[in-house]
């Protein structure tokens, strides 16, 4: 079947006219995404060494998880490789997994406030960057041995008076 050059002329500029508003408005939706992750935390649980380098991890290295454990009372637990797990959800997978219950530390109940806006744009930001790196360990039991370095996030009695300076009030 032949189409009419009126016809065919008209699909070629609307697909030329559509193609780059769509990929503008994705750019934008990774850019949120990776201003989202930036401002919230992800990467200083989620990418190794971000925190002790003040942020001063290249990007390509971002959010594929730890092998620093974080010890409690509930266990160990170890901040997922989120940019393999979410290469294989669709954005309503990724919204219900962001929202679920966690171990501590992680504060799922801060993703859980999330607009689903917000959640598409980070889930937009994490296909964007595509998948590397390896998981992160299992999580541990509690009394288990733990053969990785970790973190003990155990409440601590006071250790005695310490003078409470103006500084500290700030």
């Amino acid at each position: 079947m032949k189409l009419p050059t009126s016809t065919l002329f008209a699909a070629i500029v609307l697909a030329a006219v559509h193609v780059p508003a769509q990929a503008g408005a994705n750019d934008r939706e990774v850019a949120r995404g990776r201003y989202l992750v930036q401002v919230s935390g992800c990467n200083d649980c989620h990418t190794d060494g971000y925190m002790p380098r003040s942020g001063k991890v290249p990007e390509a290295e971002w959010l594929q998880g730890s092998g620093m454990g974080f010890a409690g009372p509930c266990g160990v637990t170890y901040a997922s490789n989120l940019r393999l797990i979410v290469q294989d959800m669709s954005a309503e997978t990724w919204r219900a997994h962001a929202r679920a219950e966690r171990r501590p530390p992680m504060p799922w109940f801060n993703l859980a406030r999330m607009s689903d806006g917000d959640l598409n744009a980070i889930y937009r930001y994490l296909k964007h960057a595509g998948p590397a790196g390896v998981p992160a360990p299992t999580a541990i039991a509690p009394g288990q041995p733990i053969p990785t370095a970790h973190i003990v996030f155990v409440p601590q009695p006071p250790s005695g008076t310490v003078p409470v300076t103006a500084a500290a009030k700030e």
